[in-house]
């Protein structure tokens, strides 16, 4: 269990990035976060991640703080950043340098094989496309099975049939290794598409306003009637919670510094 508990996050500018966020988040579970920009969706990975501090409250895997990086808690990023001077079996199987030659080699053969591109292990990164480096970046984050895979907007960047064909291999890869997933995102749709539970974040500083549960199940039909009417309730509540965060500013201009 994934237990985030009145997080605050206050930078030395005096920005109040995040405000007595708290959330739990079952093992297993896909949870999606969306909202506008300055809303804290990042902050709040970067510290599940144990990549920043929080200025008040924690985050605890199964009762334990994280307070630094760890192998329990994968994270992938828009970019891929895969090392260009590392093939992309290497880089696959960088997290594994505990393990001998041997079973490195296996373990990135086999999340190779899992994401798709197990024919260009012995590639280079500027040899891949866009979306085969995200596969990669995928590969080498689920390589040491983590509990919780983070995920920061994997496929913004990418062409929208990229993004779909990908959305898809993800569901195939939690199915595989059943890790506990949070993915932040712009795109309603993928939340949709992907999430047990939708969070709906209000920005200046960054709240939790609502939860949504599609209820839907999967494969999704992004056309489908159901579908499109949560997509239509969830895009009403982002415009309501950029009216009440310009509400709060109206009546308190002090409460984004």
């Amino acid at each position: 269990m994934l237990d985030i508990t009145t997080l605050t996050k206050r930078y030395g500018n005096g920005t109040l990035a995040l405000d007595t966020v708290s959330l739990s988040v079952a093992p297993g579970e896909i949870l999606a976060i969306v909202g506008g920009s300055g809303c804290g969706k990042s902050t709040l990975l970067r510290l599940i991640a144990g990549l920043e501090a929080p200025s008040r409250g924690a985050v605890r895997l199964n009762g334990e703080p994280i307070t630094a990086p760890r192998p329990e808690v994968g994270l992938v990023f828009q970019e891929p950043r895969l090392m260009p001077w590392l093939t992309i079996a290497e880089n696959v199987a960088f997290g594994l340098a505990h393990l001998p030659k041997a079973g490195q080699k296996r373990l990135a053969g086999d999340a190779l094989e899992r994401v798709g591109i197990a024919a260009f292990a012995g590639a280079w990164p500027r040899e891949l496309s866009g979306g085969m480096a995200q596969r990669a970046a995928l590969a080498r984050a689920l390589v040491t099975r983590p509990e919780v895979l983070l995920l920061d907007e994997p496929f913004s960047a990418l062409d929208a049939f990229t993004r779909h064909d990908l959305q898809d291999h993800l569901l195939e890869l939690w199915g595989w290794y059943q890790p506990t997933m949070i993915l932040v995102t712009h795109d309603i749709e993928e939340a949709l598409f992907l999430a047990d539970r939708v969070v709906v974040m209000q920005p200046r500083p960054g709240r939790v306003r609502t939860e949504v549960r599609p209820g839907l199940a999967r494969p999704r039909e992004r056309t489908g009637l159901d579908f499109q009417r949560l997509k239509q309730h969830l895009l009403k509540e982002l415009d309501r919670s950029f009216q009440d965060a310009d509400a709060g500013e109206a009546t308190n201009p002090a409460a984004a510094i």
